[in-house]
This record gives C-alpha cells, sequence and structure tokens, in this order.
C-alpha cells in the first residue's frame, strides 16, 4: 500500500485487515493499533468491516445522504497524522482544547475533520494548495479561540 496516496481498494483491504486481525486476536503494527482505535470509535461500521466481499466495492453517494465509512475512518487517521506531528503548527494544542470542549477525543476529531473538509473545498473550488493559515484559523474557531 502506498503510504501518502493509497488507492480506494488498498484503504479499504487496510481497515479490512486490521478487523480481521483483531478478531482474530493476531499481532497488529503500530499503524493498525492506530486504526483499530478508530475502529473502536464507530461501532456503526463493524458489521461493514465483518463483511469486506460484500462491501469491498460498495460506492457510497454523499448526495444521497450516505457516509463512506472508509473515506470518514481514513480522515480519522489523517488527523491524528497530524497531531501526533504538530502540523499545521498549533493543531495538537488546540486538539487539547477542543477534548476538554467536548470531554472525548471523537468529537474532537469531528470538529477538526469539518475544519479539514472546508479547506480541502475550497482548495478544489479554487484549485489551489491547501490553505495552512485559513486551517488554523478554522480549528481555532472552533475551539474557541478566534482571537489566537
Amino acid at each position: 500500500m502506498s503510504l501518502f496516496n493509497p488507492s480506494r481498494d488498498e484503504v479499504r483491504e487496510f481497515f479490512f485487515g486490521i478487523w480481521g486481525k483483531f478478531k482474530a486476536s493476531q499481532a497488529l503494527t503500530d499503524l493498525e493499533k492506530i486504526g483499530l482505535g478508530v475502529i473502536h470509535m464507530h461501532p456503526e461500521y463493524h458489521a461493514i468491516l465483518d463483511a469486506p466481499a460484500q462491501f469491498k466495492h460498495q460506492a457510497y453517494f454523499p448526495e444521497m445522504g450516505e457516509t463512506n465509512p472508509f473515506l470518514h475512518m481514513s480522515l480519522h487517521l489523517s488527523i491524528l497524522e497530524q497531531i501526533s506531528i504538530n502540523q499545521p503548527i498549533g493543531i495538537a494544542g488546540i486538539y487539547e482544547q477542543l477534548k476538554l470542549k467536548h470531554h472525548n477525543e471523537h468529537d474532537a476529531q469531528h470538529d477538526i475533520q469539518e475544519c479539514l473538509a472546508e479547506v480541502i473545498w475550497q482548495a478544489q473550488r479554487n484549485k489551489t494548495a491547501l490553505d495552512a493559515d485559513s486551517y488554523v484559523q478554522l480549528l481555532q474557531q472552533k475551539a474557541g479561540n478566534s482571537s489566537q
């Protein structure tokens, strides 16, 4: 699997593989352990992960109100990586503030996902690179620090 640009099938196999290893009590890599934590935050996806043959090629249509569970879990992984290396600078501290605000990691990560989705949408719409400054400003607003 390409770490930086995995295909749709590679992402799905990654999560199916983690779940299969977990259920078989097999050892997980460090990255798989992080992925398992994300999976555990989403019990609503466990039935999907239990049926790889059925869901490996499933299409999800946001315009019909469908959430792609693999994209959603991948965004959690991306955010956790950003936090672990504090990139963009300040995200780790903002995450701590969001965890205090929500009293849990999951909702804090969802706040960050909303901000990330906004800057991705803006970049796609404007055909530009992601604007890290706008991302941090949105994050600060979510945390209630718009004056920073």
